[in-house]
């Protein structure tokens, strides 16, 4: 390392705002971060959620997935890897349409203004995208690749149009997926949502449930994440069976998962979309049937699922026959259960089901058991018994355990012709559809003569057109439909009139393959070349929110086997590991102690921008990392970002005060000297930091990484202190303060390479290699154990690190205080846990 004289007295100033502005610039002009893909080297593959941008700018908030993912992909490449970093912009949907007609603007002039912000504010806080792979949902050279693959879908029939009911946001005047429908009102603007009966376009999502489910074991993803995906495919096995409808000749299949119980139904329940409402209502019970029917219609089915609402139905009238023993059972119909769920119909067993039970407390409907819990009375059951049991009241089959019994209904059913074993999935398709104009337009024509025509690939992409009223006319059809110009085509079969589909895709069709145009973003001929979709994909970290997770994270999943079946691709996931952030709170300006997330609504938000201008981007950096773990949620505190600032303000003038200070050769010299007390003590906690150091940032332990880092530098201070003036150049100082920079690089990149000129170096940090430590060294002389006398804490014992179990166990035995607790007594045993603990069992 080399020297650099400076002057004695004031301690060296850190001017952080022209350090940054210097760096910031360093970087660009010298564009360190574009990906190379030189030979030898591993890859990584960081990926931020692709954002869509607001005219808010991004708050702190944001911050929290963007600068940890920025560290990571900053650390891989000091570790050798070629790093693919890149950032582009979800700009097709409705919350970029949504924002421009809230400003009275359109999204053509608002999104590459906001666009532009966004990308000033992530240059200011110093993350390391590689800006000549940018991609925009919104430019036709992206979406005609998103309409490429409409037809690819298409083609293999999992794209479909169907007149069905549909949620509609009378807000913003389109349908929405039932992904997007949060407890009754619309994900977006909130607005409760109504049922429609419209055409509709749909991607077969269906098709792939059992894949979906399986691969979810393949990927390091959280197992929340996993799941909620799980729960929304929902697999259930189970068996179908009919059921005669009394007076009328048709019959009502139904779906369980535990005939076990199929001998005590007491009533039958239909969604009450089922197309057998109509035809078994009886004429008494009509009005009040159809008066549900619609008001049904108006919840969304999350909430009709929910297990906090109170069970509501009405009965038709009808009665159906139980085929196992003849017993005639009332059909009500009921919102609890979904046409879109099986077969729309449900056996209802209340002693064995607590949707049931509480459904028959409520109509005072009958609850036999046929399933006996152990040490059964006989009397009716406090609650709905849900275990396992004994059957009873079951005919043939009682006496058997419950799970033996289900298989011999099932076989008894299927020989019998009344039922058969059946797997059914809650995943619907996922409705694609959008009466918007903000969206890439479905390259679809129809034609009166040929039907459905899919648009040619090469008359794509189908350009939206560019007009001034954008509005939805709020009829159910989208603004694209009053455009006669975009309307009006010939067919591409026989050249006859033909009209263009008018439906836009949603942004989620954008979003489910964005991550595989990064590796070849300017591709004209192809979504992506192949090799180089190999070279980087998949995804190696994705690190975003957990509020996507049965949208977008499925969505893309979807299509990922969609391109592997089709030859494209050669993996069938397209993020190996995922990563959820916390929240970062702020107080409600209406009640400063609650706390509440940051949104402009609510005048609480902070920018990066007046962090970065009061404290610095490093020190924002730091704060954001050091606050709390990274998946926890945590509240704002300006206290906290000055308490970055003062740390990193320590190191600067730790380092700076001194390069004089600095051994250009201190490796060999600080393996070949004999150290002192203090050298050792320094040179230890270097080493065991960069282990430190190194794990936390793999486990994404931020907070304990930048803790590990100012516990280094305070024993550098103390070194200094101790050794101020005295036996400079120090060569374990020199290694110190030089991994301490390489260590802080991903964290304070600004202020890391300021400090790596100032000691002598060139070039940048990003660049340098990953310190790598020494067992060796990083190994303690002595350790400190707890000593326990029957789990209870009595002393220490200051050991030798390297003794063995044997001593410590001797060592504890001879201990003052194990004696005195032994006297008259037997010591049973003596439990070590290594560097920890020994605990003398004593009785």
């Amino acid at each position: 390392m080399g020297s650099e004289q400076t002057t004695t007295g004031a301690h060296a100033k850190y001017s952080f705002r022209d350090i940054e502005r210097k760096w910031q610039d360093a970087w660009k002009k010298a564009d360190i971060f574009r990906a190379s893909e030189e030979e030898g080297r591993g890859k990584f593959y960081g990926l931020d959620f692709f954002p869509y941008p607001s005219g808010d700018g991004l708050s702190v908030g944001h911050c929290r997935n963007y600068i940890p993912t920025d560290v990571f992909c900053r650390y891989r490449h000091m570790r050798g890897d070629n790093v693919l970093h890149p950032m582009g912009w979800d700009a097709f949907g409705l919350p970029a349409e949504n924002e421009a007609l809230r400003r009275k603007s359109h999204p053509r002039e608002t999104v590459p203004k906001y666009i532009a912000n966004y990308k000033r504010q992530m240059d200011l806080i110093g993350l390391s995208y590689d800006w000549s792979r940018e991609v925009n949902s919104s430019s036709p050279d992206y979406y005609r690749w998103t309409q490429w693959f409409f037809l690819l879908l298409h083609k293999h029939a999992l794209a479909y149009r169907s007149f069905a009911p549909a949620n509609w946001c009378p807000s913003c005047s389109t349908v929405l997926a039932n992904e997007e429908v949060e407890h009754g009102g619309c994900w977006r603007c909130g607005s409760e949502i109504e049922k429609k009966d419209l055409p509709q376009w749909f991607f077969k999502i269906t098709d792939y449930a059992e894949r979906l489910l399986n691969d979810l074991d393949t990927v390091d993803w959280p197992e929340s994440i996993k799941m909620m995906q799980r729960n929304w495919i929902g697999k259930s096995v189970g068996v179908e069976f009919d059921m005669p409808i009394r007076g009328h000749d048709v019959k009502m299949r139904v779906f369980t998962t535990r005939v076990d119980t199929v001998f005590g139904m007491s009533f039958a329940v239909i969604a009450p979309e089922h197309p057998l409402v109509g035809e078994i209502t009886v004429a008494d019970r009509r009005a009040e049937v159809e008066s549900y029917v619609r008001a049904s219609r108006r919840i969304s089915e999350i909430d009709r699922l929910s297990t906090e609402r109170e069970r509501t139905g009405c009965f038709t009238g009808a009665y159906a026959v139980n085929p196992v023993n003849g017993q005639e059972v009332p059909v009500f119909i009921a919102d609890y259960v979904l046409l879109s769920y099986g077969t729309g119909a449900i056996m209802a067993v209340p002693a064995h089901d607590t949707r049931d039970y509480d459904f028959a407390q409520n109509y005072n409907l009958p609850v036999p058991v046929v399933i006996a819990p152990a040490g059964w009375d006989g009397q009716p059951l406090p609650e709905a018994h849900t275990g396992p049991g004994t059957m009873v009241n079951a005919g043939q089959f009682d006496g058997l355990p419950n799970d033996r019994g289900a298989e011999a209904i099932a076989g008894w059913m299927e020989e019998h012709g009344i039922g058969r074993r059946q797997t059914n999935y809650r995943l619907r398709d996922w409705l694609i559809s959008r009466q918007r104009y903000w969206g890439a337009p479905i390259p679809i024509v129809h034609c009166e003569k040929c039907g459905e025509v899919p648009v040619p690939e090469d008359q794509l992409p189908v350009l939206l057109p560019e007009v001034d009223n954008y509005e939805p006319p709020g009829d159910g059809r989208s603004p694209l439909a009053t455009i006669p110009q975009f309307v009006d085509t010939v067919c591409p079969t026989c050249g006859g009139k033909a009209a263009r589909e008018t439906d836009t895709m949603g942004g989620f069709a954008c979003s489910s393959w964005y991550f595989l145009r990064y590796a070849d973003p300017h591709n004209a001929a192809a979504p992506f070349d192949r090799a180089k979709a190999e070279k980087w994909l998949p995804v190696d970290l994705y690190v975003g929110g957990a509020e996507h997770a049965v949208m977008h994270l499925l969505y893309a999943r979807f299509w990922t086997k969609v391109m592997y079946d089709a030859g494209l691709i050669s993996f069938t996931e397209p993020f190996a590991r995922l990563k959820n952030q916390g929240m970062l709170l702020a107080p409600d300006p209406n009640d400063p102690s609650t706390m509440v997330k940051m949104s402009k609504s609510k005048f609480n938000v902070v920018t990066p921008d007046e962090m970065a201008e009061k404290y610095g981007a490093d020190a924002l950096r730091v704060y954001e990392l050091f606050v709390a773990p990274f998946e926890d949620t945590v509240p704002w505190s300006e206290d906290g970002i000055n308490g970055a600032w003062r740390f990193l303000n320590r190191v600067h003038r730790v380092i700076a005060d001194r390069p004089v200070a600095f051994v250009a050769d201190w490796r060999r010299t600080v393996r070949e000297e004999t150290l002192s007390d203090e050298a050792k003590s320094l040179a230890r906690k270097t080493h065991q930091t960069v282990a430190k150091v190194t794990s936390d940032i793999e486990e994404f332990g931020f907070n304990t990484a930048v803790s590990a880092l100012m516990e280094l530098l305070n024993e550098i201070y103390d070194f200094v202190q101790a050794k101020d003036g005295l036996d400079f150049p120090c060569p374990v100082f020199s290694e110190a303060v030089e991994y301490l920079i390489l260590l802080l690089a991903p964290i304070a990149p600004h202020l890391a390479d300021e400090l790596w000129t100032l000691t002598g170096h060139e070039g940048f940090t990003y660049s340098a290699p990953w310190p790598e430590f020494d067992p060796e060294v990083a190994k303690a002389d002595v350790v400190t154990l707890v000593l326990q006398i029957n789990g209870k804490v009595r002393d220490r014992l200051s050991i030798p690190a390297d003794t063995s179990a044997a001593d410590i166990e001797r060592i504890a035995r001879e201990n003052e205080k194990v004696i005195a607790a032994a006297a008259g007594k037997t010591i049973r045993k003596v439990i070590t846990v290594p560097g920890r603990l020994v605990n003398v069992v004593i009785g």
